[in-house]
């Protein structure tokens, strides 16, 4: 049995996203998507525990573009990237953050990701109108 813990600093915001990604990697619909785009899976969870840490903790390490990194993704998968993909995406990772953590930064990393899935649909689906 997990013992459910509040985010509190860099290492539980690793734990929650490599814990994630390998459910993504062996996922039958994400699964395809993100290991046939991601080379460096290293470098690409630690980059990702940068954003989180970001937008979690507050800590001023992530200095990428999601917009346009998800853009790019649309475009290498033929523009095929949907509202589904999202839901999917979001239904694992509310899944596993109620397996390990609770509270209020918890709370906070479902909000969070919710409003950017939309956010990042968006703006995929306005980029194709001008690609």
């Amino acid at each position: 049995m997990i013992i459910k813990t509040e985010i509190k600093e860099r290492e539980d915001v690793n734990l929650l996203v490599t814990s994630f990604y390998a459910k993504i990697r062996k996922h039958e619909v994400l699964g395809p998507i993100f290991n046939g785009i991601i080379t460096d899976w290293d470098s690409h969870l630690e980059l990702l525990t940068d954003f989180w840490e970001s937008h979690l903790l507050l800590k001023r390490k992530y200095m990428g573009n999601p917009i346009v990194a998800h853009q790019k993704v649309d475009e290498k998968m033929d523009h095929t990237i949907t509202q589904e993909h999202f839901g999917l995406w979001l239904n694992e990772w509310f899944a596993t953050i109620d397996e390990l953590f609770e509270g209020e930064v918890a709370w906070i990393a479902k909000n969070k990701a919710r409003k950017m899935s939309t956010m990042l649909f968006l703006h995929i689906f306005q980029h194709r109108s001008r690609a």
